[in-house]
């Protein structure tokens, strides 16, 4: 598969709060130009909105197979981040450094990334999202082994 076919491959959601809103709106342009299809569900504004409401729903389509995986922005990241943790099949971690994005999808094989607005720039936040949308989760059976110990 070529890595154009690879990154259509992937059904990939954004959402964000009013705080996030811009930095999605940045990601978003920068992952279609990279060649990515994402769908984008929101907020499309900065009028306040509850970011638990977009956490759910893009931890919910990712539960269900509808997104393979999903990056919510909001102001930091961490109540996206919990939000989403509380759907089975989800492992949504909070990044604002290239090495945990790696390492918490071969490892943890996280399938939602979360991201603050007001943590990382947009420089930063591109490169952590390239980074993590191109780590594979590792077939050593050791990581297989924990995270399959996450689920209830």
């Amino acid at each position: 598969m070529s890595e154009a076919q690879t990154k259509m491959a992937i059904r990939l959601v954004i959402a964000a709060d009013h705080g996030g809103v811009r930095l999605k709106k940045e990601l978003t342009a920068k992952l279609i130009g990279a060649g990515y299809s994402v769908e984008d569900i929101g907020t499309h504004d900065e009028n306040a909105v509850d970011y638990p409401d977009f956490a759910h729903q893009v931890a919910e389509g990712i539960a269900n197979g509808r997104w393979e995986r999903g990056i919510l922005v909001c102001g930091t990241g961490v109540g996206m981040a919990i939000a989403a943790n509380r759907h089975r099949e989800v492992r949504a971690v909070n990044c604002s450094d290239t090495f945990s994005a790696r390492f918490s999808r071969s490892h943890n094989n996280s399938n939602v990334l979360s991201l603050g607005e007001r943590v990382v720039g947009f420089g930063l936040a591109w490169d952590i999202v390239e980074i993590w949308l191109a780590t594979p989760h590792s077939d050593d059976a050791r990581h297989t082994r924990r995270v399959a110990k996450i689920e209830p």
